[in-house]
């Protein structure tokens, strides 16, 4: 069984992703709108989603790869992933299936990945990259703290052609002021 820990709020579990979230993550991986701004095209068969997870499914991945699931239920919505680049310093990575959008899905779970860099393994810096058309991944980034620090021009080769990229980074200062202020806003009960 897998190293990785399992992340939890109220209403999500992130845990490892495994094989058999293929058909699941097929559904994303197969959207061609939602595959847009990734580097490789939309899956066009179940079987290429398996040989992606084979690659991140395992403890030796060079990325973490958590699911992201409603608690209680456990069929993988997308997933948050984590690659440490250097000592203290991570990159992240993030999808989230069209119906779960709208509902701060993808928020949570970004912000149950960065509670489990900065406060349980003290990571200091964390970092996405993204297009600079993904205006999606761009607000989510912003609204988590990420600064913008970089306009790579012709960073990518992708299916869409070559792609500048755009570099986000958090330090774990600014995101524990971001969460002091989440939890000050949050209604009590």
């Amino acid at each position: 069984m897998s190293g990785l820990p399992v992340l939890q709020s109220d209403r999500l579990t992130l845990r490892q992703v495994r094989m058999s979230d293929a058909e699941a993550l097929f559904d994303i991986l197969s959207d061609d709108e939602l595959m847009t701004w990734w580097a490789f095209g939309p899956h066009r068969s179940v079987e290429e989603t398996r040989a992606m997870l084979a690659s991140v499914a395992g403890d030796d991945a060079s990325w973490r790869s958590w699911a992201i699931t409603r608690t209680g239920e456990d069929v993988a919505l997308g997933w948050v992933n984590a690659h440490q680049r250097r000592a203290n310093v991570s990159e992240i990575g993030y999808i989230l299936a069209r119906p779960a959008w709208g509902q701060g899905i993808a928020r949570e779970a970004v912000g149950l990945v960065l509670d489990q860099l900065f406060v349980a393994e003290g990571q200091r810096r964390v970092f996405a990259d993204t297009d600079p058309d993904n205006r999606f991944s761009i607000g989510l980034l912003q609204k988590m703290g990420f600064q913008l620090e970089g306009h790579l021009r012709a960073e990518w080769e992708t299916h869409i052609g070559v792609r500048d990229t755009l570099l986000f980074g958090l330090l774990r200062d600014e995101w524990l002021a971001v969460r002091q202020a989440d939890r000050a806003a949050a209604p009590s009960a």
